[in-house]
């Protein structure tokens, strides 16, 4: 058999960008093929006669500014639901997810992806989280995914004017990679706060693990999908569908159909 040629650098920088991995994490590149440096032998150590015994004054631990001090997970999901409780407007809720510090992917993302659209609309959309034109731009869906999703929400009357958009996770993943189940554990309280701040009457969950995480169901988007749940904010019950995600749609177009329907669904609820 003759061997595939080895790709050339053009080759592999297209190949990482399109599995996402598009921004580096170190200042140096680590080359994580090369063989560990052997370790050194061993000095003699000549044996003296034991010193006398002074008292040292002990040496003070540097202080560790507070910023680089990550609380526990657990910590930080009770921190996180104290704090989106307290947020009174979506404003406030803003600020308290800037100065949040218990979430890892706020140190390795450009800016907060908070929403977009009008906080007073009827129909709420819910994503998992950014990629990195959502992470450049600051705002939800900006991307291919976006323009599909903004055809969608034409094809019931509508647009980013009279409907809000937002994500479960605020902060982009490096590489776009899925977050943990800490992660969405620790931004879950700010999603749920936000939804009950904006109160609308449709909830639309976009793709599998925001359904999952904001529908508290184990089955995948292919049950769920086109299905009516009852969200629970605490003070209200509101309607809720889940329905493909629009870069699911993009890889596998032959289920634009399906999503069709849901919207179909959806503009009806509306409507009544």
């Amino acid at each position: 058999m003759i061997p595939e040629p080895a790709p050339n650098v053009r080759q592999l920088l297209a190949f990482y960008l399109e599995a996402g991995v598009d921004c580096a994490l170190a200042e140096e590149p680590v080359d994580r093929l090369s063989e560990p440096d052997a370790p050194a032998a061993p000095v003699p150590v000549r044996e003296t006669a034991p010193p006398r015994t002074l008292r040292e004054t002990p040496t003070a631990a540097p202080a560790v500014p507070r910023s680089e001090i990550a609380p526990l997970p657990e910590a930080a999901i009770a921190i996180a639901r104290e704090a989106a409780r307290t947020a009174p407007t979506l404003e406030e809720l803003r600020a308290l997810l800037e100065n949040f510090d218990g979430c890892a992917l706020k140190n390795t993302a450009t800016r907060l992806v908070f929403a977009d659209g009008n906080p007073q609309a009827r129909i709420m959309f819910v994503g998992e989280a950014p990629g990195r034109d959502e992470d450049i731009e600051g705002l939800p869906f900006v991307g291919r995914s976006g323009k599909l999703l903004d055809r969608m929400i034409a094809a019931i009357g509508l647009d980013r004017s009279k409907a809000y958009i937002a994500n479960v996770i605020p902060w982009r993943p490096p590489g776009n990679r899925t977050p943990t189940p800490q992660e969405t554990q620790i931004c879950l309280p700010f999603i749920q706060r936000q939804i009950e701040l904006v109160n609308p009457d449709v909830l639309v969950t976009l793709g599998n693990p925001s359904t999952q995480t904001l529908l508290s169901t184990r089955d995948g988007i292919m049950k769920t999908r086109g299905k009516w749940f009852d969200y629970d904010t605490g003070t209200r019950t509101i309607r809720a569908m889940a329905t493909f995600h629009p870069a699911y749609l993009l890889r596998s177009p032959s289920y634009k159909r399906m999503s069709w329907l849901d919207l179909r669904a959806i503009a009806k609820a509306l409507g009544n």
